[in-house]
């Protein structure tokens, strides 16, 4: 049974794995999805949701195995997402069964606009549907969240009626969703103010907060909701999910973390009060930020607040001077408070197979034998081509072996001739699902460009290179180099990423990376998606 929401704190609920895989390019498989769930769980976030169950047998995979493995006794609640319908439903309650805390999350639109458009249906027949399906959910769990899908955007007297039906069916939360994120800060906590004053069971449920950053004003909407009252955010790692993405979880908890004299008192508690606003381990911040960019090819950029390359560093001369004196002149938290500490040299090139993997364990990574095997080679070869590694180096290596893309196509040889008077010049040799070894060559505009249009000449899938990124793991020439590309095929992208000391190696390996993704998904068809499909199953 789960334990009674805290009214005193504010639950995290992590929708990194569903609505931030929604993020153009950022498909996980299962593997990947765990690596990611079990992190989070360090993190210490209350609640993961962990998929949509209905859309495809991977997704429901995922979260079946997520709910076993890391919805443990002392682990998060699993959540798995569902449309009121009770195929969904039904699917979404045998994925979250293994877990000691299971979620079920079903939603129906309540805004004229979707009800008219999308679900073509009265409001009359919503009314009846919403607790209808709440009731039927509970039959596979005793935890049901609501939504009232663009919840910003609907009629707030008719949204009440739909709040207080679906509690009275036995929702323990109701979540309020600006789904295409419209709502600026006061609005949103109006709305807030306005369903505590006027949904009559509303204290039988948590009020729960989900929007997107369309406008950028995500992360001081749902402040704004604790404020009002809201006592869940869902949020994701590095703000990722559809479109300009969703609150990132990041922001939030370094929000009210820094400042938590301000929102003590919204939560009944002395200004001066020191007990933590969210059970989040902040220390764990950075880590997470980087495993879920690197294992979804999103890149966090530079100025990104609390986990970009730049969030902690002093270019002005004025400002450097005023850190070297005492920190608090220009810091307004420690480094170190999300992870983030000085690169230390760990390990060498004489260090053993024990070692690296006591040094890893002390990262928060656990390992198969297999997947430990082919980091510690990695790691091998690192340290002959380094002097210093790090624990970025370590965790660049680790997060690329243990990538679990189906491996359709492998790279054996990639070689190639350049110079400012010659032409680029690329040969690779590809071992391609049938087990054939195929070589070939051609000419670009540069190296990378020769070395893929190498590729596309043995791999004849089309697709279109649509981003290409490069950043050092490390400072000095001797670093490791991950290299981030994303491809379109259609109106679908996938990203490639890998880390190798020669950027041109790494290039090669994340395109592979990439079109091994695009073949996957040609083989297995398409997922569906939760919020533009609608389906017809029985009610």
């Amino acid at each position: 049974m789960s334990n009674p929401p805290s009214p005193d704190r504010i639950l995290i609920f992590d929708t990194t794995l569903r609505d931030g895989e929604q993020s153009p390019g950022a498909t996980l498989n299962v593997e990947e999805k765990l690596v990611i769930a079990k992190q989070l769980a360090r993190l210490g976030v209350d609640i993961i949701e962990a998929g949509f169950p209905f859309a495809s047998p991977g997704d429901f995979e995922a979260v079946q195995k997520i709910a076993r493995e890391v919805g443990t006794e002392t682990g998060p609640t699993i959540c798995g997402l569902a449309r009121a319908t009770k195929g969904d439903i039904e699917r979404a309650g045998e994925a979250i069964k293994p877990a000691v805390k299971g979620r079920i999350h079903t939603f129906l639109a309540t805004s004229d606009i979707h009800m008219q458009y999308k679900l073509r249906k009265s409001r009359e027949e919503v009314l009846a549907i919403a607790p209808e399906m709440v009731a039927y959910a509970k039959t596979f769990t005793h935890d049901v969240e609501f939504s009232p899908e663009d919840a910003g955007r609907s009629d707030p007297e008719f949204l009440y009626q739909v709040l207080e039906a679906a509690i009275a069916a036995g929702a323990t939360t109701v979540n309020i969703p600006d789904t295409v994120g419209y709502l600026t800060p006061s609005e949103f906590g109006d709305l807030i103010r306005g369903i505590k004053a006027n949904v009559p069971n509303i204290d039988q449920a948590v009020i729960s907060v989900h929007g997107h950053n369309d406008l950028g004003m995500a992360v001081a909407n749902f402040l704004e909701a604790v404020k009002a009252g809201a006592r869940q955010l869902e949020c994701t790692i590095n703000g990722i999910g559809e479109r300009a993405g969703n609150a990132a979880l990041e922001e939030l908890v370094m929000a009210m973390h820094v400042r938590r004299a301000f929102y003590n008192p919204f939560l009944g508690r002395p200004a001066e009060s020191e007990e933590p606003l969210t059970a989040i381990d902040t220390r764990q911040i950075y880590k997470t930020s980087r495993l879920v960019s690197n294992l979804t090819g999103m890149f966090v950029q530079p100025n990104k607040a609390i986990v970009g390359a730049n969030a902690f560093a002093h270019e002005s001369g004025i400002h450097q001077d005023g850190v070297l004196k005492n920190k608090l002149t220009y810091e307004i938290m420690d480094a170190q408070s999300i992870g983030l500490t000085d690169n230390q040299i760990v390990l060498g090139k004489h260090s053993g197979r024990n070692a690296f993997r006591t040094r890893l364990q002390e990262l928060g990574y656990e390992l198969d034998d297999q997947a430990l095997n082919r980091a510690f080679l990695r790691f091998k070869e690192l340290a002959d081509k380094k002097k210093e590694i790090t624990d970025w180096d370590i965790e660049s290596i680790v997060n690329d072996e243990t990538r679990q893309t189906p491996e359709h196509f492998h790279l054996d040889l990639v070689q190639v001739s350049c110079g400012d008077s010659a032409k680029p010049t690329a040969t690779v040799t590809i071992r391609t699902p049938d087990g054939q070894e195929l070589m070939d060559a051609a000419i670009g505009t540069g190296p990378v460009d020769a070395v893929y249009k190498a590729i596309n000449r043995v791999v004849d899938i089309p697709n279109q290179l649509i981003e290409f990124s490069v950043q050092s793991v490390t400072e000095g020439i001797d670093a490791l180099g991950e290299v981030t590309i994303r491809i379109r095929h259609g109106d679908r992208v996938f990203s490639g990423h890998a880390a190798n000391t020669d950027i041109v190696v790494a290039s090669a390996h994340a395109y592979l990376h990439a079109l091994n993704r695009l073949y996957t998904a040609l083989q297995t068809g398409q997922a569906i998606h939760p919020q533009r499909e609608t389906v017809t199953a029985s009610l």
